[in-house]
C-alpha cells in the first residue's frame, strides 16, 4: 500500500507543481506580497468553498472541488516558502529558485507524510472527503489562533506543522476523489 500511496502522492504533487510553475511564469512571484495571515485566509476561503459545495451539493462557479484542493496545496507551499525566506528577501524571485524551494517543501512534506502514514497505518483511506475538509478547516482555525498569538504558544506546534498537515490532507482528499486516475 505504501508504494501505491507514494505513486498517488507523486502524481498529485506533479500536477500541483506544473500548475504552480505555469502561474509563476504568468504572474511572477506576486504571492510574495501576501503576509502569512493573508495566505492562511486564502486557504480558508478555498476550504470553506469546498465545504459549502459539499453541503449544498451544487456549485455556481466553474472551478470544482478538486481545483480548490489543488489551490490549498499550492497555498500551503507558498506559506512554507514564505516562512523560509528571510525578511529582506526580494519580492521578485528567480523562477528556478522558486522551483527549487517548491521541491524542497514538497520533499519535506513527503517525508512527514510517510512517517505519519507508517504510524497511523493509512487511516486516511477510511476517512470521508467531507471529514478531511473539516480537519483542514479545524487546522485553519488553529493556525489563525497561533497567528493571533504571534506564535507564542504553550504546547502546540507552530504554523508550519499545520500548513504541512493541511497540505497532506488536501493530497489525501484528491487521491480519495479519484483525481490521480483522471489527471495521471
Amino acid at each position: 500500500m505504501e508504494n501505491q500511496t507514494q505513486h498517488e502522492y507523486n502524481q498529485v504533487l506533479a500536477h500541483c507543481r506544473q500548475l504552480f510553475l505555469a502561474k509563476t511564469h504568468d504572474y511572477g512571484t506576486a504571492w510574495r506580497i501576501l503576509r502569512l495571515p493573508s495566505v492562511t485566509d486564502q486557504i480558508y476561503i478555498k476550504a470553506q468553498r469546498i465545504r459549502s459545495i459539499q453541503e449544498k451539493g451544487t456549485q455556481l462557479v466553474a472551478d470544482g472541488v478538486e481545483e480548490e484542493f489543488v489551490a490549498i496545496i499550492n497555498y500551503c507551499i507558498i506559506a512554507l516558502m514564505q516562512l523560509g525566506l528571510p525578511p529582506e528577501a526580494p519580492m521578485d524571485l528567480d523562477p528556478a529558485a522558486v522551483a527549487l524551494a517548491y521541491d524542497a517543501e514538497v520533499e519535506e512534506n513527503r517525508r512527514l507524510l510517510f512517517a505519519k502514514n507508517h504510524d497511523y497505518g493509512e487511516a486516511w483511506r477510511q476517512m470521508r472527503v467531507e471529514s478531511i475538509t473539516d480537519i483542514i478547516l479545524m487546522k485553519l482555525h488553529r493556525t489563525k489562533q497561533i497567528e493571533d498569538l504571534h506564535g507564542l504558544t504553550r504546547v502546540s506546534e507552530g504554523v508550519d506543522a499545520n500548513y504541512r498537515d493541511m497540505l497532506n490532507y488536501a493530497v489525501f482528499a484528491l487521491i480519495k476523489s479519484g483525481f490521480v486516475d483522471v489527471k495521471a
